[in-house]
């Protein structure tokens, strides 16, 4: 007769059941969190999905026959200047605030979170009250301002108009992300004969890269999708942005509206957001919590 292993006679069965019993909860609590997490992706990514196969589908898209084509892009490529006209247009205005809010966020963190001087704390409190002030109601005296310095109806402009209002959450961001960088590294770097700006580019910033990353992609998605700024700052047709353009598409036929070409338009404009999410989403995480705990 075979006797049973030492660790299974050793083991009381009431212990083997309550073992039993945790493995079985934690399935099940796996099992409740991944179906949890399917349904919620499900119930977001729904819309775009049911999107883009409307903008494929029905008459308008197949050339008059019922059925699948692509003619709604066709029609979306060829109105006013152009689609890929109003996505450069897009781009340039994008890359622009991403490139000053980046500069200006990155320079001021490092100041507010590494320098005294008189003033500080009263100047970042002064750049976060921006956020309390309804940007629409700046649009007008900037509107006036960019006329003064002769950069109305610029993309240019519009981009500046639209980093002013991306600092103060840049600005709190790079803040918090310096804060969390201990200061021996500086010290380190200027034993070694750095001076603050050599420590900044050569130490800090391959630190803080997370949180930059995390304020470019903010800085890019809203800029990418800004609507009422470029409506009241750009004029010429061929400056227009992709969801002002999509705008006048949608005004323009006399109360007609091309609902397949709209579809299109949402489809293309929301691909390059999705595209750059998903491939820095892993530096965006890490920019959320590097400034969570410091030293």
């Amino acid at each position: 007769m075979s006797l049973p292993p030492a660790s299974a006679a050793a083991t009381p069965p009431a212990s083997r059941r309550a073992g039993r019993r945790r493995r079985i909860l934690v399935r099940i609590t796996a099992t409740g969190r991944h179906t949890t997490l399917l349904a919620l992706a499900v119930l977001f990514l729904a819309p775009l999905l049911w999107t883009a196969w409307a903008s494929v589908r029905g008459p308008r898209a197949a050339g008059g026959a019922e059925g699948v084509g692509l003619d709604n892009y066709r029609r979306l490529a060829e109105y006013g200047a152009g689609l890929p006209q109003y996505t450069a247009n897009s781009l340039v205005v994008s890359l622009l605030t991403v490139a000053g809010t980046l500069t200006a966020a990155t320079l001021g963190g490092y100041a507010a979170a590494r320098f005294r001087f008189p003033g500080r704390d009263l100047l970042f409190l002064v750049t976060l009250g921006i956020l309390m002030v309804p940007y629409p109601t700046l649009l007008v005296p900037l509107y006036v301002l960019l006329g003064r310095l002769g950069l109305e109806n610029s993309h240019l402009g519009l981009a500046l108009v639209l980093t002013m209002f991306q600092l103060p959450f840049a600005l709190f961001m790079m803040r918090n992300a310096f804060d969390g960088v201990p200061r021996d590294l500086d010290e380190a770097a200027l034993i070694d004969g750095c001076g603050p700006v050599r420590t900044l580019v050569r130490v800090l910033i391959p630190v803080v890269v997370p949180a930059m990353v995390t304020v470019g992609l903010f800085a890019f998605l809203a800029s990418w999708n800004e609507f009422i700024a470029p409506l009241m700052l750009l004029s010429d047709d061929s400056l227009l942005t992709l969801p002002t353009a999509l705008a006048a598409m949608r005004s323009s036929s006399h109360g007609a509206i091309d609902f397949g070409a709209l579809q299109a338009g949402v489809i293309v404009s929301a691909v390059p957001c999705t595209a750059l999410f998903l491939l820095l989403q892993r530096h965006y995480v890490r920019g959320f919590t590097s400034g969570a705990l410091k030293g």
